[in-house]
């Protein structure tokens, strides 16, 4: 008869835990959450902290309320090893504090700190219509961003490392800080009060397009999920038939149509092509993930970001 309970044999994995029991006693059909909760509380560590893998096959046993101990493929005696991961924090607050500077550098930029960054030139300091019109559509950006990161936004992992919150913020503050510093300068294309309209209303329509097509894309992410947990559906709607991450593209089209309206500055299109970069990564992986997850049920996509490109 197999018995109802089973002992799971700990060892620490990259360094030593303090207070990490060699065993624990544990059901067959307790959660795989059950475990980490137990190991979190003898060690005096965040279960956020802890990853748990199967020593003879390396593969990560989930802290989830929806997979029992059985599930995860442990038996009696079986060796999990236990790596902590350090000090964590929520994705939620690193996306909040990623976007909060700038959200205020591109008034900083255009306003108190004018006049010093202008200080070179022996002209007029006021800014033109075309330089207060970036600097409200930046501000219009990140703003829609914190908004989606504090009211839409669920994620499958409730932490990440720490320390990302000073390599995000860092990354997102230096290149809003490069592209506020060359467009508020007098001589700079959107210093111009000759606005060529083409690409003053082309500009502006991508923007308007861009942002509510990826905050509709955001939208229809949020609600694959069951309150509660971190099941996703199917991923289906509005540039789901064409592309693996719509949004990424969406996010693309709206910063195109903010480099037309800068006048094609440089600045800019360095930030869309080091974002557009990153993005096609994260969208590849997605696409094999969503494979992975869905099988059968999920439409495989050829191109993962910009269709027809990549």
């Amino acid at each position: 008869m197999t018995p109802a309970r089973i002992t799971v044999v700990i060892q620490p994995r990259g360094g030593s835990i303090k207070s990490l029991p060699h065993q624990v006693r544990i059901g067959r059909h307790a959660s795989t959450e059950e475990l980490y909760d137990a190991l979190a509380q003898a060690s005096g560590l965040s279960i956020y902290r802890l990853r748990i893998t199967k020593e003879s096959d390396c593969t990560l046993v989930p802290n989830s309320n929806e997979s029992t101990i059985e599930e995860a493929g442990i038996k009696d005696m079986d060796v999990v090893t236990v790596k902590d991961l350090g000090p964590q924090i929520s994705w939620r607050a690193v996306y909040i504090a990623e976007y909060l500077g700038p959200i205020f550098i591109p008034w900083l930029f255009m306003f108190p700190l004018r006049s010093y960054l202008c200080s070179n030139y022996d002209t007029d300091t006021k800014p033109s219509s075309l330089q207060l019109l970036l600097c409200a559509l930046l501000t219009v950006h990140f703003v829609k961003r914190e908004y989606e990161s504090i009211f839409v936004h669920q994620f499958s992992n409730a932490t990440m490392p720490a320390r990302k919150i000073v390599q995000n913020s860092g990354y997102y503050c230096v290149m809003t800080c490069n592209m506020a510093y060359w467009y508020v300068q007098p001589d700079a294309a959107a210093a111009t009060e000759v606005i060529n309209p083409w690409l003053l209303f082309a500009g502006l329509s991508l923007f308007a397009f861009g942002e509510l097509a990826n905050l509709n894309t955001h939208l229809v992410l949020r609600d694959l999920r069951r309150p509660g947990t971190t099941e996703r559906g199917v991923p289906l709607g509005f540039g789901f038939g064409v592309v693996t991450c719509p949004n990424y593209f969406f996010e693309i089209i709206a910063w195109m149509g903010i480099y037309l309206v800068s006048g094609l500055s440089w600045s800019i299109l360095i930030f869309i092509i080091i974002g557009s970069v990153q993005m096609a990564i994260w969208a590849k992986k997605k696409e094999r993930r969503y494979r992975q997850e869905f099988g059968d049920r999920y439409k495989f996509k050829r191109f993962v970001m910009l269709p027809g490109i990549v």
